[in-house]
């Protein structure tokens, strides 16, 4: 039998796929599934993408608490760029109001590697993570070994692809790629009616 959550998330996903998605009178049951969220541990970026966008048609109905609670569960996605995604669809007035300016910050420094910091701003504003279930957690898992195995594999990617060599301490040598440039002969085939007429113009 599918838990409560599961029956919200399929309810939840009925509505986003129909015109009703961008019904105020909805926002109700939206901000409820984002607390759910919150409380369960649970993630739907499509869900909380939507709360923002009627937010955003719909100014007066704006939640900050809602809004701060959907960024903290972007935060524990990381590497992925639902941070950046959510960010952009508030208004810039509100990024500046506490706590929304103060989510922003931690995001900041983790998007920018700055652990220590982060969890030092954290820890200083431990209010912000108020009834979000299992966020430091989320975040150490889907924030320090993803984040630095997808920059890995980048690196990867174009070490294969231009010859770049690592030695035994992990330095990476970039060789210059003029070094690297191969000749390549270029033939052209041309038939002799198009000789001809080009020696006649030139006479």
């Amino acid at each position: 039998m599918a838990s409560s959550f599961e029956q919200m998330r399929a309810n939840v996903g009925k509505l986003l796929r129909g015109i009703d998605r961008y019904n105020p009178e909805n926002l109700a049951t939206l901000e409820r599934y984002v607390e759910t969220q919150a409380r369960e541990n649970a993630y739907d970026l499509e869900a909380n993408l939507a709360v923002l966008k009627l937010y955003q048609f719909n100014p007066a109905y704006f939640q900050t608490q809602v809004t701060s609670q959907i960024l903290l569960k972007a935060l524990t996605n990381l590497p992925h760029t639902d941070f950046t995604l959510c960010k952009c669809m508030i208004d810039q007035t509100h990024q500046e109001e506490r706590p929304i300016r103060q989510i922003l910050y931690l995001g900041n420094l983790l998007e920018t590697c700055h652990f220590q910091s982060f969890w030092t701003s954290l820890e200083e504003n431990r209010e912000l993570i108020d009834g979000i279930t299992g966020f430091e957690d989320s975040v150490r898992k889907c924030e320090y070994r993803p984040l630095t195995q997808h920059v890995g594999q980048h690196v990867k990617v174009w070490m294969n692809k231009y010859g770049w060599t690592e030695n035994e301490d992990g330095q990476i040598f970039i060789f210059n790629q003029e070094e690297s440039v191969k000749p390549k002969n270029i033939v052209e085939k041309i038939d002799f009616e198009s000789v001809s007429s080009i020696m006649a113009t030139s006479q």
